[in-house]
């Protein structure tokens, strides 16, 4: 059974960085769209960013320019660099997978949406101070 566990979150000042790592166990990222979603106290779980297995990102508007996605297959890790944070990216964020076809870019088609990803980790806190 596939298995995300995620590790890297903690507490950091306004205009830091962070780096969150999702350790994949039991699948090969080739074969899977890998995504990281967050969730913040009285709001829906929103997605940050996509990755699929050649490579192709996309991200939420919030965070183009600040955040990068992207994978180590030898480790079978991805990770989010998270630079220039803000107190509004204070949230509880996850690791997510899903099985992706052959078709293209259908892991961007997704547009984030959480109900489309089938596999999630326990989730990592992050909590930005001003």
């Amino acid at each position: 059974q596939v298995q995300l566990v995620e590790s890297g979150g903690g507490s950091v000042q306004s205009g830091g960085s962070l780096r969150l790592s999702c350790a994949a166990r039991r699948f090969t990222f080739s074969n899977y769209c890998m995504g990281w979603f967050r969730q913040a106290p009285g709001k829906e779980r929103e997605g940050v960013a996509v990755i699929d297995g050649d490579g192709v990102t996309t991200y939420t508007d919030s965070v183009k320019g600040r955040f990068t996605i992207y994978q180590d297959k030898a480790k079978t890790t991805m990770y989010l660099d998270m630079d220039i944070v803000l107190p509004e990216d204070t949230a509880l964020y996850y690791c997510a997978a899903v099985e992706a076809p052959l078709i293209v870019n259908y892991c961007s088609r997704l547009n984030m949406a959480s109900g489309e990803f089938g596999y999630w980790g326990q989730g990592t806190q992050v909590t930005v101070s001003s």
